[in-house]
Order: structure tokens, then C-alpha cells, then sequence
């Protein structure tokens, strides 16, 4: 599809407002005993139905006037017709609008023939610059081994998007989970590769995505394969990142602003290797929303730490069935923390939707989890 025709539908289906009615009959996206744990304000879906058959790995952020959530969808992961989708919620508005393609694979192989050619994309993560310029990076390829980075950028809260440029080469992005401004203004974003075996390097880019650096890979890929890092900051300039794996979540810290990374070790809450997420929260404390077991998704859990070590049991956003009585699939969260001082977290649902959650992280009741054990 043509860009320019492309944004001009964007434009048109972005004033398109979206019922969301779940299949509890209401707008709660949650079944109702999770519904009511304390510190839960909202659950809603961000669409019931859609064009596509597929969503996966869904990115949030804020605007001045929005919230902007993105995901790759199609007929399944992988599959040549994924592209980059975005659903929109206006402030003023209690539902979010209908979703929009803006990114797809389309390339053009200029050897011999200039012949069109269509490659699934991946993982969007969506940045606000303090200019209010909107970066959305994505990755395109036949699997994630060999696939490339992307960057789209929106001047206008992501109503329209510039033409898709490829990063460059060695250069993916931030490959899961949003990146972190640092105090000098350089953006860190945590990245990882899957063709050596999995994993974990950084990539700096000091001027919104135009030059960039990147650190050496921070394991082996044999030992202790990680990948798609999520990156958390301390007061006193230190940085910490937590990083999918089989079994246990594994960390690692940086003082000088993400050059080096101490060895990585164990952390004691459990992954199933699955994405997680974290945010820094204003009053300094960690939360993290991941699922916390070592078999599968059907939990999804969020967690709340002052030092990233020890944690203690917030929430259950998912918990083995969900709403109309299926089998429980949440995966793949991203969380920001709102000038409402709210926190918006989406995930994925079942492959099937994307489900969005608000949270007071004030009014969360903590437990102990001893041993890394959620507490029944």
C-alpha cells in the first residue's frame, strides 16, 4: 500500500470510536475476583474484533491529548502478512478507537527485478522524546534470527507516521521493552539477538534514532541464553536490567550509565520465558509485570521492589481462566507510569486481543514472597 494513501486512512479511521463490551457484558476485561483486588481502577479490551486473527507483543505510551498502544497482528506470528498495528484512546474518551495498520514488511529486492516482497513484522516499542515527537521501532524479518530493525516517527501524537527507515546494520532497537532516557539525553535500549543463541547487548542512541552505539553481547548464548532486556533506574545513577530466560529471571547492573554490566545471575522470581516489563515509578520503587511461573502463561503477575532483589506480590491480572471461562494466556506486558501517576499496562490476551489495565500503585496491598513463592 502506498504511504501517503496509507496515512490519509489513518487520519479517517482515528476519529472512528470503538465499543469495547467484553464478554462478561461489561467493560471489565478481568474475571471479577482479580477485578477487585486493591490498586485495580480499569480493565477493558482495546478492541472485541478486528481485521486480523492474530495480536502479540503489544507497546504503550502517552501523549498530551492520547495513549497510544501498538502490536504486531495479522493471521499469525510470523506469518507474511503481520504488520504494525496501533489502537488509540483519547483522554477525554472512556473507550479506545478503532485499530490501525501503519507499518508492514513490504520491501523491494532491487537484484534482479525490483520485485515487491512481504516479511511478518515484530515488536513495536513506542518512545516519547521530550520534543513530543513519537519514535515507534519494530523489526521485520522471516524470523527473529534474521530480521532487521525499523523506526517510523509521529509529529502529531500518531494520527500520521513518517516512511519506514531501516536502522542500521547491527542496529535492532529497543527489541522488547521500552528504552530509558538517561540524564544526558541519550536513549538506552535494551536489545538481543537469537542467531548465536540468545543474547544481550545494549544500543545507545544520543539523537532520537539518527547515530547509535552498542555495546558487546553481555552473555555467551550458551551458558544462560537471555534475551529482551527491561531496564529499571536507581536514584544514585545505577541501572539495572531484568531479562526473559528459561526458569528464572536473570539480572545484571551498570554504574556508568549502561557501557558495562556486572556478570549476569539469577534473579529469584521465576519466567517461563516469556517478555516481561518494568517501570521506575516516581517515588522510586520498581514494578514489574510478568509471569511468575516456570511452566507457562497462564498467570500473568505484576510485583513491586525497592532495591530490584527482593520483591513482594502486588496483583494477578491473570490467573489460569479469564473472562467467558477460557484457559488464561497473558503474556508479553508493557507498563508506563501516566502524568495521572496512574500505571497503564497492556498485554496480550489468548493471541486473540490486547487487554489494557489501569493501577493505582498507591493503593496495592504487598506481600511477602518467601522464597520467591507467590503467596496463595
Amino acid at each position: 500500500m502506498n504511504y501517503k494513501a496509507k496515512f490519509t486512512i489513518i487520519a479517517i479511521l482515528i476519529l472512528t470510536p470503538m465499543t469495547t463490551i467484553s464478554a462478561s457484558g461489561d467493560r471489565n476485561s478481568l474475571i471479577p475476583r482479580l477485578m477487585e483486588q486493591p490498586g485495580i481502577v480499569e480493565a477493558q479490551f482495546l478492541f472485541e474484533k478486528a481485521s486480523f486473527r492474530s495480536c502479540h507483543a503489544s507497546t504503550i505510551v502517552e501523549t498530551q491529548d492520547n495513549f497510544i498502544s501498538s502490536y504486531f497482528a495479522g493471521t499469525d506470528e510470523g506469518n507474511n502478512d503481520v504488520g504494525i498495528w496501533i489502537s488509540i484512546k483519547p483522554k477525554d474518551s472512556s473507550t479506545w478507537l478503532q485499530p490501525v495498520e501503519v507499518a508492514d514488511g513490504i520491501q523491494f529486492n532491487s537484484i534482479p527485478t525490483n520485485k515487491q516482497v512481504r516479511h511478518p513484522c515484530w515488536n513495536p516499542v513506542l518512545f516519547q522524546a521530550d520534543n513530543g515527537r513519537h519514535l515507534l521501532f519494530y523489526k521485520v524479518g522471516p524470523k527473529p534470527a534474521n530480521w532487521w530493525g525499523m523506526l517510523i516517527v509521529s509529529n502529531n501524537q500518531g494520527k500520521t507516521w513518517s516512511e519506514p527507515q531501516r536502522l542500521p546494520e547491527g542496529i535492532l532497537g529497543p527489541v522488547r521493552a521500552k528504552p530509558v532516557k538517561l540524564p544526558d539525553g541519550t536513549l538506552l535500549c535494551g536489545s538481543s539477538t537469537e542467531n548465536k543463541g540468545w543474547r544481550v547487548h545494549m544500543e545507545i542512541t544520543p539523537d532520537l534514532g539518527k547515530t547509535w552505539s552498542r555495546t558487546e553481547a553481555l552473555n555467551n548464548g550458551k551458558d544462560f541464553p537471555v534475551i529482551q532486556p527491561t531496564i529499571l533506574t536507581y536514584p544514585d545513577g545505577k541501572l539495572q536490567i531484568l531479562c526473559r530466560s528459561r526458569g528464572n529471571l536473570r539480572q545484571s547492573w551498570s554504574t556508568d550509565g549502561g557501557k558495562t554490566w556486572s556478570p549476569l545471575v539469577l534473579s529469584i522470581l521465576p519466567n517461563p520465558s516469556a517478555g516481561i516489563d518494568a517501570v521506575t515509578l516516581k517515588n522510586g520503587r520498581q514494578l514489574l509485570v510478568y509471569n511468575h511461573s516456570t511452566k507457562g502463561r497462564d498467570q500473568l503477575n505484576v510485583a513491586v521492589s525497592t532495591d530490584g532483589k527482593n520483591w513482594k506480590a502486588a496483583l494477578k491480572l491473570e490467573d489460569e481462566n479469564t473472562i467467558g471461562g477460557k484457559r488464561a494466556y497473558g503474556a508479553y506486558p508493557a507498563a508506563i507510569q501516566a502524568s495521572d501517576g496512574l500505571v497503564h499496562i497492556t498485554y496480550t490476551w489468548r493471541r486473540e486481543k490486547i487487554n489494557y489495565v489501569v493501577i493505582d500503585p498507591s493503593r496495592l496491598e504487598l506481600r511477602d514472597m518467601p522464597d520467591g513463592k507467590w503467596p496463595k
